[in-house]
């Protein structure tokens, strides 16, 4: 069966843990078989941890979960959660006296909204885990996506609510798959006619889009510190890749992602992609066949992102907005 979402590729599992009242949450992308994994890091301002391990030079070949978290750096902390959920189920690097689950994680900037002082921590990120299933994926503000927020050109105040989006796309029995976390300083922009979907809000109350770019190069900046938003995208797919294909689709899917948020690597964003490449039965794909077949899922999960975003009263949602 189709979800359209990245749980189509056979053994990718999604779960979502999230605190409503402090606006944060923590996403698994939970691969228990195991997978090849590659990344891409863009921006100025990424947090994250065991990424080393997606070097072609690391000893560890296998990827066995993404964690992607809010909170800033204090949410790297819910990748121990989803290690402790693997090893108890004995999934790991071998390494003689323990496994050790090999979990790349990265994280948003969410503190602007909600509770700044309440982060994801090793507990959400074992529910998270635990949740992970197969099947339908929700989307919105919902795990990672909980406390998204896009187009900050003016703060979190003048800014559109973000979250999270699945999508998958197929060529025969190869099925490519996305999950995104929207949390951008840019404005999100639909991919066919450039308009823009979700973004930075008219400080003067109009209820309208300023257009971040355009606002930048007529000289208006923001003057905040860098950091404070971040992109994370997750692709993966059923079709064989080694570690240096991965990060090369990795870099593709960032050419993506700039067709669809404007600006974006700025200083002020943290962006990065990860790719796993589950091996299943499948024949070897080209590899710009794969990253354009992502590139589509990519579009689509964006786009899902803020559209079934909800506010919750602390910023409008794309649909709030069309009332």
């Amino acid at each position: 069966m189709n979800y359209n979402a990245i749980t189509d590729v056979p053994g990718v599992k999604v779960g979502h843990a999230e605190d409503y009242d402090a606006m944060t949450g923590v996403t698994v992308i939970l691969v228990e078989s195991g997978a090849t994994g590659g990344i891409d890091i863009r921006g100025t301002a990424a947090g994250t941890r065991q990424v080393d391990s997606l070097s072609p030079l690391h000893i560890a070949g296998t990827v066995h979960a993404v964690t992607l978290a809010g909170g800033s750096a204090f949410g790297l902390a819910a990748s121990g959660g989803v290690m402790r959920y693997l090893e108890e189920k004995g999934i790991g690097l071998d390494v003689f006296y323990a496994r050790v689950p090999i979990v790349p994680s990265a994280i948003i900037f969410d503190l602007g909204i909600g509770k700044s002082a309440v982060r994801p921590d090793e507990n959400m990120g074992y529910a998270a885990a635990g949740n992970a299933k197969t099947g339908p994926v929700e989307e919105g503000s919902v795990g990672v996506g909980t406390g998204a927020t896009v187009g900050k050109l003016y703060g979190v105040k003048y800014a559109t609510k973000g979250g999270v989006g699945t999508a998958s796309e197929s060529l025969g029995d190869v099925i490519v798959g996305a999950l995104v976390v929207v949390n951008a300083f840019g404005d999100v922009l639909d991919h066919k006619n450039g308009g823009i979907v979700a973004g930075g809000l008219d400080p003067e109350g109009s209820g309208r889009f300023v257009n971040i770019a355009k606002k930048l190069k007529e000289g208006v900046d923001r003057s905040m510190p860098a950091g404070q938003n971040t992109t994370l995208a997750v692709i993966a797919t059923n079709a064989p890749l080694d570690k240096r294909e991965a990060i090369k689709i990795a870099q593709m899917a960032q050419a993506s992602l700039a067709r669809v948020i404007s600006p974006i690597h700025s200083t002020f964003d943290g962006d990065v992609v990860f790719v796993l490449s589950l091996c299943g039965e499948t024949k070897k794909v080209g590899i710009n066949t794969l990253a354009l077949l992502g590139e589509e899922a990519l579009f689509r999960s964006v786009r899902n992102a803020v559209t079934k975003a909800d506010g919750r009263g602390f910023v409008p949602s794309v649909s709030d907005l069309s009332r």
